[in-house]
């Protein structure tokens, strides 16, 4: 049979074709798909699960002249390919290539910039509304929405302001009962109960005022086209209800949609995982954190264990099966997780509250309003903070220290090493005056014998690692651990002094003095953004006290760094072993 997909490098070419050729276009599609990700790795389930509803939406279309807004952009790989990127789609994910998300930079089809879940109702809506604005009548408007995305505050904050509005906007529920992990709450139960034609409410989506229509097979393509072709006629906001199927095509993916949602390399025909022997490894840290919150939570009764929507990339899994009735998943909704910490500190309970940096950044008001103003001694556990590598701009979790520097009353700790990230989350259910920030990153520590018994850190002091003459290296978190063999290469005769500072707030103010007054020349490192970050503390702190000294600040750079590996990012910014060599060996 000859091969379709080669030949389609846009969705002009798509519709080229009849719709008896369109279950070709998916085999080929969704085969090309794991060819590629089997090998340069991604997120395969979510693109898998849409391959039908892809090639529909651009067959009925008439993109990019219609707009269609995808969310969060996990299933957007086919878009990609169908969209002119099909032979540069081996870049994905890689420095200088595609980026593994939608990006109106990239490419005319991707009409808004996705990475968070849960903003393509409120962008679709802003342009329909804007559509309507300048006459623009027969231009079509669609956002489409996964199950555990909709349940978000802001797609409900936006269906309710749609479903007012006579907008030519169209709402497509891709309802595949996950996410990353499971979806959560009781509107999964409603649509499991739409699903099976036995929901005894009225439909919710036909009460907020939307034409609803479904469920039906998001892999019968004739079906799909031919109800994306009736609704382009009908005025209004409209839902389509699809369901499909996450990993659909790869039996292994179908099997384990958790695992599989971004597995690695893979093996492509069998779907079998590449093999990793990591035992010889230091854990990672999100593992640590997951493990000590169970240790310390079966002596600690009032320990809680929070997390939207990462039950599986936080580690907090381990508390959910071993103390369920103390750990919640309360899906996407990082506001609502935040403010549902602050209220059970009000009665006693110690929350401890695992949000990936980037994402907390979707919280900030809930952080400062409902906890910090407040002075509750709510934990916030902050994965991925830093760099996060092949994710890329959307993800990288480096603003968390300056954004979260200037709220009152918050702690903002960073472990420089695994026993650190075990002795803070100890030190801080133990009971403290104010809420805390453990910034932790992506990946593996530095220890493998880290399992160590418990002790107290006192809060706000810092360490001295190395004494020496004349510069001083004050780093903040884990990429402190370049260091150790930076200097044991470069500075024989103890030039240069190393202080892990622990804290961003409050300083070392008694240690800073004694560097201040004992080194003439300070280098701060740190794997957020310079602007606004430790160095600008430190900054600060010399400007307070009329200090001279020579301060150099090394971090990440005011720009929004894209997506490669982890060493060629550390390089880009200035931050990796070789660079920070060369700079200090310059200042020697």
């Amino acid at each position: 049979m000859k091969k379709l997909l080669s030949h389609i490098n846009s969705p002009k070419d798509l519709r080229k074709l009849s719709k008896e050729a369109l279950p070709q276009v998916a085999k080929e599609l969704r085969e090309f798909i794991i060819d590629i990700v089997a090998v340069k790795e991604g997120h395969l389930g979510a693109s898998l699960g849409v391959v039908e509803l892809t090639i529909a939406l651009h067959y009925v279309f008439n993109t990019p002249n219609d707009l269609l807004v995808w969310d969060v952009g996990h299933q957007a790989y086919g878009h990609k390919i169908l969209t002119e990127r099909r032979d540069i789609f081996h870049t994905n994910r890689q420095k200088e290539g595609i980026s593994g998300f939608p990006k109106r930079s990239e490419s005319m089809y991707d009409t808004f910039g996705v990475g968070h879940s849960s903003t393509a109702i409120s962008a679709a809506l802003g342009m329909a509304i804007a559509s309507k604005l300048q006459n623009n009548f027969s231009k079509q408007h669609i956002a489409v929405v996964g199950d555990a995305s909709i349940a978000s505050g802001m797609a409900f904050e936006a269906m309710n302001h749609a479903g007012v509005t006579d907008t030519n906007i169209l709402i497509i529920l891709n309802d595949n009962a996950i996410g990353i992990d499971p979806s959560v709450g009781a509107l999964k139960m409603y649509l499991t109960n739409v699903k099976k034609g036995i929901q005894k409410q009225d439909n919710i989506f036909e009460a907020l005022n939307f034409n609803y229509s479904g469920p039906i097979d998001g892999h019968d393509i004739a079906a799909v086209v031919a109800e994306l072709e009736r609704l382009k006629s009908v005025s209004g906001p409209k839902f389509l209800h699809v369901i499909t199927t996450k990993g659909k095509g790869l039996q292994k993916a179908e099997e384990d949609q958790v695992k599989y949602h971004a597995p690695g390399k893979f093996d492509k025909l069998t779907g079998e995982l590449a093999p990793k022997n990591t035992s010889h490894l230091p854990p990672k840290f999100q593992d640590v954190f997951g493990h000590t919150i169970v240790e310390l939570a079966r002596k600690n009764g009032k320990i809680i264990g929070i997390t939207p929507a990462m039950p599986t990339g936080s580690s907090l899994k381990f508390m959910m099966e071993a103390i369920p009735e103390r750990a919640f998943d309360v899906g996407i909704a990082e506001q609502h997780a935040v403010t549902l910490a602050a209220g059970m500190a009000t009665q006693g309970l110690i929350p401890f509250c695992n949000v990936y940096s980037t994402f907390l950044q979707r919280a900030y008001d809930q952080v400062i309003h409902d906890v910090a103003l407040q002075n509750l001694p709510v934990i916030f556990c902050l994965d991925r903070a830093g760099l996060v590598g092949q994710d890329g701009a959307t993800h990288h979790g480096v603003f968390d220290l300056a954004y979260l520097r200037c709220i009152p009353n918050l702690i903002i700790f960073a472990p420089l090493d695994e026993i650190a990230l075990r002795n803070i989350m100890y030190t801080a259910q133990i009971g403290l005056e104010h809420p805390i920030a453990i910034r932790y990153p992506r990946g593996r520590g530095s220890l493998t014998d880290w399992k160590q018994p418990f002790s107290k850190i006192e809060i706000g002091k810092g360490r001295c690692l190395r004494k020496g003459s004349k510069v001083a290296v004050l780093s903040i978190g884990h990429i402190g651990n370049q260091l150790q063999p930076i200097l044991e290469t470069i500075d024989t005769d103890a030039q240069i002094g190393w202080y892990d500072m622990q804290f961003v707030k409050p300083l070392d103010a008694t240690l800073l003095h004694e560097v201040f007054a004992s080194y003439d020349t300070i280098v701060t490192l740190e794997d957020g953004v310079i602007k606004g970050g430790f160095g600008s503390a430190v900054a600060e702190f010399a400007s307070q006290y009329q200090y001279k000294n020579t301060l150099h600040f090394r971090g990440i750079p005011d720009a929004f760094i894209e997506h490669g590996t982890m060493e060629e990012l550390y390089e880009e910014c200035g931050i990796s072993e070789r660079k920070i060599t060369e700079f200090l060996s310059s200042l020697l």
